[in-house]
C-alpha cells in the first residue's frame, strides 16, 4: 500500500475519465484531492464522494491563470480535448484551443506550483500524455502536437526541479476507455469510411499487441506510484501503458 497521507493533489479534468480515476486513487492513498474542471457539477460530485475540493474553471482562459498560485505537493495535468480532422480542414481556432488546454495550461500550472514545491523540497508533476506523445496518427495534428510539446515541457521541468526534490514524468497510455475516446468514434468512422462499431477494432487497437482499451484505474495506479517516495529517482521519464504499441 502506498501512503500519501498529508499530501495535497491537484488534478485537472478530474470530473470524469482518467482524472476521476486518479482522484479516487489518490484519495484512497490518503491524499487530499482538489479537482479543477469546466464541468463544475461533475467535479463537485467526485470531490464530495472523496472528501475533497472542487473548482469550476475554464482552463481555456489562460489569461486568468497567469498570476495563479498553486499550493500542492502533487500536480496531475490531465485535462484534454480531442478533434479529429485532416490538416487542410482543421479549424485554426480549435487547433489553438487544444494547444492552450493541453500544453499552455500545464506550463502555467507547473509554474504556479513549483515555488511551493521548491520551498518544501518535495513535488510530483504528473503529465497525462499519450502514446501520441511518442507516436503520430493521421487526422490528429493538434492533439499530437500538444502531447509532443508536453513531453518536452515535462523533461525541462524534471531538469529544473531535480535539485529541489521535484520530479516530473509523463504517463503515456494508448486509447483509454473514457468519454474523450468514445466521443471521437463518430469522427473516426466518418474519416476512415467505416462503421462506428468497427472503429475500436479497426483503428484504435491495430497497433497494440493487447487488444483492449486501457482502463482509467490502470493509469491512476501508475500515477499514485509515481507520486510515492519510492519513485523519488524516477524523473524525466515517459511511462508507456500502450499494450505494446511503441514496441513496434
Amino acid at each position: 500500500m502506498i501512503d500519501l497521507t498529508g499530501r495535497r493533489a491537484v488534478i485537472t479534468g478530474g470530473a470524469s475519465g482518467i482524472g476521476a480515476a486518479c482522484a479516487r486513487a489518490f484519495a484512497n492513498a490518503g491524499a487530499h484531492v482538489t479537482i479543477l474542471d469546466l464541468n463544475g457539477d461533475g467535479a463537485r460530485a467526485v470531490a464530495s464522494e472523496l472528501g475533497g475540493e472542487a473548482r469550476e474553471i475554464d482552463l481555456g482562459d489562460t489569461a486568468a491563470l497567469a498570476d495563479l498560485e498553486l499550493d500542492c505537493d502533487i500536480l496531475v495535468n490531465n485535462a484534454g480535448i480531442q478533434s479529429v480532422s485532416p490538416i487542410e480542414e482543421f479549424n485554426p481556432a480549435q487547433f489553438s484551443l487544444i494547444l492552450r488546454i493541453m500544453l499552455e495550461v500545464p506550463f502555467l500550472l507547473v509554474r504556479a506550483a513549483l515555488p511551493g514545491m521548491y520551498e518544501r523540497g518535495f513535488g510530483r508533476i504528473l503529465n497525462i500524455s499519450s502514446v501520441h506523445g511518442l507516436r503520430a496518427s493521421a487526422f490528429k495534428s493538434a492533439y499530437v502536437a500538444a502531447k509532443h510539446g508536453l513531453e518536452g515541457l515535462s523533461k525541462v521541468t524534471a531538469l529544473e526541479g531535480g535539485p529541489h526534490g521535484v520530479t516530473s514524468n509523463c504517463l503515456n497510455p494508448a486509447y483509454v476507455n473514457t468519454p474523450l475516446v468514445q466521443k471521437q468514434i463518430a469522427d473516426q468512422a466518418r474519416i476512415h469510411h467505416i462503421e462506428e462499431d468497427d472503429v475500436i477494432s479497426h483503428i484504435m487497437l491495430t497497433e497494440s499487441a493487447i487488444k483492449r482499451l486501457v482502463e482509467p484505474h490502470e493509469v491512476a495506479s501508475l500515477a499514485v506510484w509515481l507520486s510515492s517516495e519510492d519513485a523519488g529517482m524516477v524523473t524525466g521519464a515517459s511511462y508507456t501503458m500502450d499494450g505494446g504499441w511503441t514496441a513496434r
